[in-house]
């Protein structure tokens, strides 16, 4: 992976696994709120693709594949960002990818007469990518939903907003997942709680993964917070 700290991480669009047929996409969104799935660490756009049958229906799904090429084992995945310290990621990176992220949106929004709501969903990297996203900019999204993810420290311009507005974000996780270092879920905590309207679940047993009660939860908490655009 290069050392380098770019602007923008841009995505390929034409990785991007949809819940609908290509050549429908457009018509879709034109009637349905988007769901936007973000994968975690050394994983691709189809790790997530297989939650789709468990999101509601009423949504537009689509999952993304992350900017940076990563080797895990013999294979290739991707990256939002390099693990250098654990929990800690570099901020330009997670700045780039947000930037990478949005140019995705506004060109798929572009194609798109009547835009309609946009909900996030991420796992581990995934789920802090959500985070950062409401946090640049909180008016932009309806909802975030975060799984055995955490919040970057450090400051970002929109907080003050996403604390004036508070949208909805669901936070799932075990309390002894092995992979998020106790300091950043001490740091999530403090941070949602104080920002958004925070609905937290504990899955005992968990791990770092996802859970099909957790699913249905979710899939509970999109339906209550997401409507379509015509509602």
């Amino acid at each position: 992976m290069s050392t380098l700290r770019p602007e923008t991480l841009p995505l390929d669009a034409g990785a991007t696994v949809w819940s609908v047929p290509p050549n429908r996409v457009n018509a879709a969104l034109d009637e349905r709120p988007l769901l936007v799935l973000l994968h975690g660490f050394g994983s691709n756009e189809a790790d997530l693709a297989g939650l789709m049958p468990h999101l509601p229906a009423e949504f537009v799904i689509a999952s993304l594949r992350a900017p940076l090429p990563v080797a895990v084992g013999a294979g290739r995945g991707y990256a939002w960002f390099p693990i250098t310290d654990p929990g800690r990621p570099d901020p330009a990176y997670l700045d780039a990818g947000v930037r990478g992220i949005r140019r995705w949106l506004e060109h798929t929004h572009a194609r798109v007469r009547t835009p309609g709501p946009v909900a996030l969903l991420g796992f581990s990297q995934g789920g802090a990518m959500v985070t950062h996203l409401l946090r640049h900019n909180p008016e932009d999204y309806t909802c975030g939903v975060v799984l055995s993810g955490f919040t970057a420290g450090g400051l970002v311009a929109g907080d003050e907003a996403l604390s004036q507005i508070r949208p909805p974000v669901f936070w799932g996780r075990d309390e002894a997942d092995p992979v998020i270092t106790a300091a950043a879920v001490e740091r999530t905590t403090a941070f949602l709680a104080s920002h958004v309207d925070l609905t937290e679940r504990r899955y005992p047993g968990l791990g770092h993964g996802v859970a099909a009660a957790e699913l249905e939860d979710v899939a509970r908490f999109l339906r209550e917070h997401v409507g379509s655009p015509g509602s």
